[in-house]
């Protein structure tokens, strides 16, 4: 039904995506919705190149070989993430691209009425994306939580996650990982949960779930097509 829910704007996209039954939480579409506030405003068309396709459910390029994926793909990471999205939250976005989920993400742990804000750290292994990704989000209304530290953009590898902030209790991957990299399992907080795209050629969605104990278990969701996770030199090749 993906491709029945393009929509002419940020709101139509979101209805269209709910009435398709790719959003079943109120509060993730809250978060995702344009509102009057800018806490709750992550309109698309500032993370995108192609303004005029910012509102189709299709992934885009973003150059450097890399892609913002499916607004449908978005919900399916935001649905199966938000028992751990909760105020005081960590999350980390690797392969953080155009900082689109970075944004949906801090939404979510760091609304503006909670008494403990999150903190978000979107990585990324291209650096004129990371910059390009800083100034979607000034546009988007975040500066403020940038200045604060809550939201913050590096550029690094981040198959090697990024320890000196976890741990996390989100891990959110925007690119398919050859097999499950055990440096983002060892960062996971107990509770925590990944959502990891896994394999070459096939390839499929993991949600990584570590409980209080630290025991880590596995379950394969669906199906998908992504963006390998790489290194710099391969990906520009």
């Amino acid at each position: 039904m993906a491709w029945r829910s393009s929509g002419t704007s940020n709101t139509e996209l979101l209805e269209n995506m709910k009435r398709n039954g790719l959003l079943t939480s109120d509060r993730v579409l809250t978060m995702l919705c344009r509102c009057e506030k800018a806490m709750k405003q992550v309109d698309r068309a500032n993370y995108v190149l192609n303004k005029r396709d910012a509102y189709q459910d299709s992934p885009q390029s973003i150059s450097y070989g890399a892609t913002i994926s499916a607004p449908h793909m978005h919900a399916h990471a935001a649905e199966n993430l938000l028992p751990f999205l909760q105020p005081g939250s960590k999350v980390l976005d690797v392969g953080s691209g155009s900082g689109y989920t970075c944004a949906v993400f801090y939404h979510l742990v760091a609304p503006r009425d909670a008494d403990k804000k999150g903190k978000v750290v979107g990585i990324d292994h291209i650096p004129e994306l990371v910059e390009w990704s800083v100034e979607n989000l000034k546009k988007d209304g975040l500066s403020q939580a940038m200045d604060a530290e809550e939201l913050e953009m590096v550029a690094g590898d981040g198959r090697q996650g990024y320890p000196s902030a976890g741990p996390f209790e989100v891990i959110h991957v925007g690119a398919a990982a050859p097999t499950l990299p055990q440096a983002l399992v060892d960062q996971l907080a107990s509770p925590g949960r990944m959502f990891i795209p896994v394999g070459n050629y096939s390839q499929d969605i993991f949600q990584v779930d570590k409980d209080k104990e630290g025991h880590v278990t596995r379950k394969k969701l669906f199906a998908v097509q992504y963006v390998p996770l790489t290194d710099r030199e391969r990906q520009h090749s």
